[in-house]
């Protein structure tokens, strides 16, 4: 009867460590699960709500860089480049997210080395693909002139920027975003490899994202 009454309390006690086990790992499962949902939120361009005029997610980005490159005198010029906007419908939800709109690009450059001093016009599209582990797609841009300054030549280019997040445990992440710019007309291109790193938390009900 001793026996019996100890097996069946080491039976019992075995139980109990293996639920407590089960117990102390699912919560570090769901907040694993959470950071990266949360990352891929704040990191997904077309993570949107539905548009009031027009019944479909869109992303509408303005983008005016800063940007410094060579002048004609062998120094450099830091300024501010042309306008780009772009307004992108998200035609498919579900699985791979896809995304096409119109684009226009407007000569507001504060010197001639820092644009391109043409009216531009075209289209962009957008490929995003959420999972737990994170985020792989790209925005590609296609993009040509029709009207501007007259001395200045005509412009046709291509850009293409990849989207690698890859979600990492407590909400830090590693992420690679160059932007690779293809100039149509001449034959040429310009290729950077990107590499950060960043992090995201909630305050509240809102998303903070940091990176680098």
């Amino acid at each position: 009867m001793s026996h019996e009454g100890t097996g069946g309390f080491m039976s019992n006690n075995s139980g109990a460590h293996a639920f407590l086990l089960a117990a102390s790992i699912a919560p570090v499962v769901y907040a694993h699960a959470d950071n990266a949902d949360t990352a891929n939120k704040s990191n997904n361009p077309l993570n949107l709500a539905p548009g009031d005029v027009i019944g479909v997610p869109q992303l509408l980005r303005a983008t005016v860089p800063i940007s410094t490159r060579p002048d004609p005198n062998g120094g450099y010029s830091t300024g501010e480049g042309d306008l780009n906007i772009f307004d992108i419908f998200l035609l498919k939800t579900d699985g791979v997210q896809l995304g096409i709109g119109p684009q226009i690009t407007a000569p507001t450059a504060d010197q001639d080395e820092l644009g391109t001093g043409q009216w531009q016009a075209g289209l962009a599209a957008i490929a995003i693909d959420s999972s737990p582990r994170g985020l792989l797609g790209a925005l590609v841009q296609y993009q040509s002139s029709f009207a501007g300054d007259h001395d200045r030549a005509h412009v046709g280019t291509a850009t293409m920027q990849p989207f690698i997040i890859h979600n990492l445990a407590r909400g830090w992440y590693w992420r690679s975003t160059g932007t690779w710019t293809f100039d149509l007309k001449n034959d040429t291109h310009y290729t950077p490899l990107g590499l950060g790193g960043g992090k995201v938390w909630k305050s509240g009900s809102n998303i903070l994202n940091a990176f680098v």
